[in-house]
């Protein structure tokens, strides 16, 4: 984001942690506020001179929001119309970024409610082997990256998945994630993954292995990374039998690859480095 939305940004999230703050049930009113917000900005979406009228910069800041309630009065919650004002009374650099803030602005709800009933961790789990599983399987992720098929289809195919195997707000986000990608569904859902962990203060460690670790086995290579790195790591981890043995671990741009098959690809780069004819 450039400069101002980056600013406004970060005006719609006080707004949003004073919104929930002082709500009488704040898990009810975030859930809501995140679900009623990636409804608006699927209505965005699908309408471009809403889109561009919300956000026009040669409107003032009370023009920008009675458009808003025109459009969404009596649709959503009070709670989500002031975030929507926030949105509104703020200028952004195109109508795009205004678009982002409001999906960044649904996450954050979302994923405040989530913290509220201890759930992160776990929707973090969850989210990143969602990715796993559309990187093992191939022809549901070909159908979730079809460019033909409408947000809505994905979303119902995806949902028809997950539904009932993972929390609320794992659903919620992955549904989003799923209807409006950025990259591709695999890399989209690694990512938030590796936001979650972001907000819990903890770097993530994507770890390869043979065979599937065990919970001590995550517990102490965690450690072990977090005497390396010098912080707390999240070991995001999946089974890739090719390896043989050992794993690779990848944190950030940096690989570390323990995995027998690693180590036997060196052995003949040498093998072939050393030989002469």
């Amino acid at each position: 984001m450039k400069a101002a939305s980056r600013e406004a940004q970060a005006r719609v999230s006080e707004k949003l942690d004073a919104v929930v703050g002082s709500a009488a049930d704040p898990v009810a009113t975030a859930a809501q506020i995140g679900a009623e917000l990636f409804l608006v900005v699927d209505q965005l979406d699908g309408e471009r001179a809403l889109r561009v009228a919300v956000a026009d910069p040669s409107l003032d800041a009370s023009q920008r929001a009675g458009i808003i309630d025109e459009v969404f009065a009596g649709k959503v919650a009070e709670p989500t119309q002031q975030i929507l004002h926030a949105a509104a009374d703020n200028e952004w650099s195109t109508p795009r970024e205004m678009r982002a803030g409001l999906v960044n602005a649904g996450r954050q709800a979302v994923l405040k409610a989530a913290q509220k009933q201890g759930q992160l961790e776990q929707v973090e789990r969850e989210l990143y082997e969602l990715s796993v599983l559309l990187e093992r399987e191939k022809e549901l992720t070909q159908l979730l990256s079809d460019r033909t098929s409408t947000a809505a289809q994905k979303r119902g195919l995806l949902a028809n998945v997950i539904y009932g195997k993972v929390t609320m707000v794992t659903e919620a986000l992955a549904l989003q994630v799923i209807g409006r990608p950025e990259q591709n569904p695999i890399d989209d859902l690694a990512a938030l993954a590796a936001e979650i962990a972001t907000l819990r203060g903890k770097t993530v460690a994507r770890v390869a292995t043979a065979e599937e670790l065990t919970a001590s086995q995550q517990e102490a290579l965690a450690a072990k990374l977090e005497n390396m790195y010098g912080r707390e790591m999240a070991i995001h981890s999946e089974v890739d039998p090719s390896l043989l043995g050992g794993m690779i671990i990848r944190v950030g741009d940096e690989e570390i690859d323990g995995s027998t098959l690693g180590k036997l690809n060196r052995l003949r780069a040498d093998l072939v480095a050393n030989t002469t004819f």
